[in-house]
């Protein structure tokens, strides 16, 4: 029985140090982190590779909900498949397991809360862009990435975890990049 414990911010420019500290405290063995939105699943890897990995007794270990998942319909999915290879959920803050039967309930509620919160942000985000836009001082999203820079990275030959290191991104917008179509010449797009 192991304790693999998961976590997770959105951006690059976030910290996992107070997540992978709490994690260690708990006495978490294994410790898988990554830097992606937790608006869905997609594109996160290391969450995936836990949930492969996990065996009959193994616990999943997250210091808040939402690192799991802002999504109720994610979250519950993902305790799902963690039960059905005979694993658990526990979520130090607050405190909940799915080892009993009242913690499904919980985590319910506690998914939906997180769902709500994020159509909150959401909604603040674009009621402060349109103030911006209404004030004459909004510039628009800050582009991210250099596709083209990408591309060219790829072209000579460079791997993608390369590339990656390289452009300062996650292996995952490479591919995403590298698998979509090209846009104009010189031109920058948000991945």
């Amino acid at each position: 029985m192991a304790r693999i414990g998961y976590a997770r911010v959105s951006t690059i420019e976030q910290d996992l140090e107070i997540q992978v500290v709490k994690l260690k405290s708990e006495g978490c063995e294994i410790i898988r982190s990554e830097k992606i939105s937790g608006a869905s699943r997609e594109g996160r890897t290391e969450l995936h590779t836990i949930i492969e990995f996990l065996r009959e007794g193994d616990e999943l270990v997250i210091t808040r909900l939402d690192r799991l998942g802002r999504d109720t319909r994610d979250v519950l999915n993902i305790v799902y498949e963690c039960e059905q290879r005979g694993a658990f959920v526990t979520i130090l803050d607050p405190h909940v397991s799915t080892r009993g039967e009242m913690g499904h309930v919980i985590l319910t509620v506690l998914g939906m809360v997180a769902q709500m919160e994020r159509r909150f942000i959401k909604e603040r985000q674009r009621e402060g862009i349109a103030r911006a836009k209404a004030e004459g001082v909004y510039k628009g999203g800050k582009v991210r990435l250099d596709h083209s820079l990408i591309r060219r990275l790829h072209a000579q030959g460079l791997t993608p975890s390369a590339i990656a290191r390289t452009a300062r991104c996650s292996r995952m917008q490479v591919y995403r990049i590298l698998n979509s179509p090209e846009p104009h010449a010189g031109e920058f797009r948000e991945a």
